[in-house]
């Protein structure tokens, strides 16, 4: 068994081959990570590496009613205190870097703010805000080349403030229909310049970022989410290029030498099934780390993703009411099971108190 031996992360040494997987929880009061927070990663720092929530590189892309940002002085105090609370438990931790882009509603965007996309193509759907309840996606505008470099340059220096604040590395989340793959998929992104069409032009702006995000904090500190079959965020689930879109990506992120790809498998959440073996290809044309995962809640279950190709598994929702899930797996004791209602809710309910 492979589950439980060190893996090397370009320059991180993991302690284990189990990823905490990136859940929104909504705890950030006002967008600013906090001591509960700290607490909360910090119980859970038995995994190999923890992958945040994702967090906003700008007031633009905070779309979800109490998701952190990592733009502001407050906001990168909030992690620097989070990564000591989870180092000094012997833990690893990338923060998620996540634009929501059109998956967002006005009502959520503080001043100064506003809600971008590819195309301007509002998402099907609503979404939750403390203010007035649900409300239903606002129409984005197009973003233009200037807004492209502007938001590009966002999420780089988020990056480098984060590095700075001692976390270990930043995932870009272009998965489950936030920005980055609504510039993916062809159902989010009609464009008609250098940006949309082809599935080179529309990997452009992902590959563009991921590339400065790389000459900015080095390429070990780097992962990417991604997300082919997805039907999170109203993209498209299948589509004609859409092997040739992820196979291409795989290959230049191989030549931007990043430290890995994460894969989002929902089909244990009901998602359709994939209808290719993308893991399989996406792992040959990248050569290197790839984590993937989905529905896993036993030791055997965590094995068998390792045993199939992967090189490290994440594990979403039993870390929720598990905090100790590494040791549980461990000792084949029985996983407690979380509570939904507590998922997004403020305060510590269903977040630190299992």
């Amino acid at each position: 068994m492979t589950l439980y031996n060190d893996y090397n992360l370009k320059n991180i040494t993991l302690k284990n081959r189990i990823v905490m997987a990136p859940m929104t929880r909504c705890r950030a009061i006002d967008n600013i990570p906090n001591d509960l927070m700290t607490e909360y990663y910090s119980q859970r720092a038995g995994a190999g590496l923890i992958i945040s929530e994702g967090t906003s590189p700008s007031v633009n892309g905070l779309g979800y009613a109490r998701i952190p940002g990592a733009f502001s002085p407050a906001q990168i105090e909030g992690w620097k205190q989070i990564a000591k609370g989870v180092h000094k438990n012997d833990g690893k931790i990338f923060v998620q870097l996540m634009h929501c882009g059109r998956m967002a509603v006005d009502e959520n965007i503080p001043d100064g703010g506003e809600v971008l996309s590819a195309s301007a193509i509002k998402a099907d759907g609503e979404m939750y805000t403390d203010t007035k309840g649900m409300l239903p996606h606002t129409t984005p505008r197009a973003m233009t080349l200037k807004d492209i470099e502007s938001t590009q340059n966002e999420f780089v220096n988020s990056a480098k403030k984060l590095i700075d604040a001692g976390i270990d590395g930043i995932e870009l989340h272009a998965a489950n229909g936030y920005l980055l793959e609504q510039f993916l998929n062809p159902k989010s992104n009609v464009r008609d310049d250098n940006y949309g069409g082809n599935f080179e032009n529309r990997a452009r702006f992902v590959l563009e970022t991921t590339q400065k995000v790389v000459a900015a904090i080095g390429s070990d500190k780097v992962g990417i989410r991604l997300s082919p079959y997805g039907v999170n965020g109203d993209v498209q689930y299948d589509y004609d290029d859409l092997v040739e879109l992820y196979n291409y990506l795989a290959l230049e992120l191989k030549k931007l030498d990043i430290a890995y790809i994460h894969i989002v498998d929902h089909t244990a959440m009901g998602a359709p099934e994939f209808k290719t073996d993308i893991k399989a290809t996406i792992k040959g044309s990248f050569a290197g780390t790839v984590i993937s995962g989905g529905g896993i809640a036993s030791e055997a279950d965590a094995q068998k993703v390792l045993d199939e190709g992967m090189d490290l598994v994440y594990v979403g929702r039993p870390f929720i009411s598990n905090p100790d899930l590494v040791e549980r797996f461990k000792d084949h004791k029985e996983l407690q099971d979380p509570n939904p209602d507590t998922f997004y809710t403020p305060g510590k309910e269903g977040y630190t108190d299992y």
